[in-house]
């Protein structure tokens, strides 16, 4: 690799760094009021418009800076072109030495990816993946304090409870590349949100203390998590109609997410109710006990045993196994999930 390369790969589901090193790069050439700089969408522009952009001779400057979104991914997507990829892998090793093309992937690519593969191998270029923190907590508390606040340890698990980091995580270490994949994508989406939900908290407390649980609650009404919660509220009193428009809200605030996404959090809720109302029945404690034993935040815990009193054993057992059920029919397209989202509140609101 040279010591000045003059295209760059940008990839991971780390949003917030990658944008920040994107950032660093456009500040850098602002001293010639960006005339220097153009950016292209990948899923508009052809290799062609982009290397002649980034082969254009700078204006009394040294470089010239050329950013594209997502084009990496677009073109060597199964069934795109793949000519726009071969031009890409033939052309990167002769860009002039005043070229700085960044390939900014919003999707973290697979390391099979032909186009990355053969860009490694280029002594121009550098490739650099940001991955996500494994654990959002920490992260929260760094993040808090590069904001100049502090979050303690339950308002930051509360969050990422809420957001189901964990099990995204989880599931980005799989074997199966389309779930992985997904769950990258859900990973990086939960990353985001996190964020704004932690810039708007340290808005909220000023300064004047650190961000706890109860703040969590009273500023996070709108994540996903917050919905199922209650959309279960309206299946326990056989609302039904509620149920829908909760679930309706949800796909149309989140329009990647067909409804796989939501009927999982359904799933995992049905769960974790199943879980804490079988550790009550076997006399366990209250509070830090349950979140122990089901492994949640107190916040998250404090809500599951609430809810799970208004649910029968034997009701949460049956709930499950119908959720299994559809899970399977989804996964082997007998049937597609809003659908499956729609028969289940059916199903629950009329049992």
């Amino acid at each position: 690799m040279s010591a000045t390369p003059t295209f760059y790969i940008l990839h991971g589901d780390d949003s917030i760094s990658r944008e920040a090193a994107l950032a660093r790069m456009r500040e850098a050439m602002d001293e010639d009021g960006g005339l220097n700089r153009a950016e292209f969408d990948g899923a508009q522009a052809s290799a062609a418009e982009v290397l002649a952009a980034v082969r254009s001779l700078p204006f009394l400057a040294e470089k010239r800076l050329v950013i594209v979104k997502g084009m990496i991914s677009q073109v060597t997507r199964k069934g795109a072109g793949r000519a726009e990829a071969d031009r890409l892998i033939a052309e990167l090793p002769g860009l002039p030495v005043s070229a700085r093309l960044v390939f900014n992937e919003t999707e973290p690519l697979e390391s099979g990816n032909r186009l990355l593969k053969a860009a490694q191998e280029m002594e121009n270029g550098y490739v650099r993946y940001f991955s996500a923190p494994e654990n959002l907590r920490d992260w929260l508390r760094l993040r808090a304090q590069a904001y100049g606040a502090e979050i303690n340890p339950r308002a930051a698990a509360a969050i990422s409870d809420l957001l189901s980091y964990d099990e995204h995580s989880r599931q980005a270490r799989g074997r199966n590349a389309a779930r992985r994949r997904a769950a990258m994508q859900a990973r990086a989406l939960a990353l985001r949100a996190a964020d704004n939900e932690l810039h708007k908290l340290v808005c909220y407390v000023d300064g004047e203390r650190e961000i706890g649980e109860e703040d969590v609650a009273a500023l996070t009404p709108y994540v996903p998590q917050a919905n199922v919660f209650e959309m279960v509220d309206a299946l326990a009193n056989g609302n039904g109609g509620r149920a829908l428009e909760l679930i309706s809200q949800s796909l149309h605030d989140d329009p990647s997410d067909p409804g796989f996404r939501l009927f999982a959090l359904i799933a995992r809720q049905f769960r974790l109710l199943s879980m804490t109302r079988d550790h009550l029945d076997r006399g366990g404690g209250q509070g830090g006990a349950i979140a122990q034993a089901v492994g949640v935040s107190p916040f998250v815990a404090g809500k599951l045993a609430a809810q799970s009193r208004r649910f029968k054993a034997a009701q949460l057992d049956a709930i499950i196994k119908r959720l299994q059920r559809y899970d399977q029919e989804m996964k082997t397209g007998r049937i597609a999930p809003r659908l499956a989202l729609d028969l289940l509140v059916t199903s629950l609101a009329s049992g």
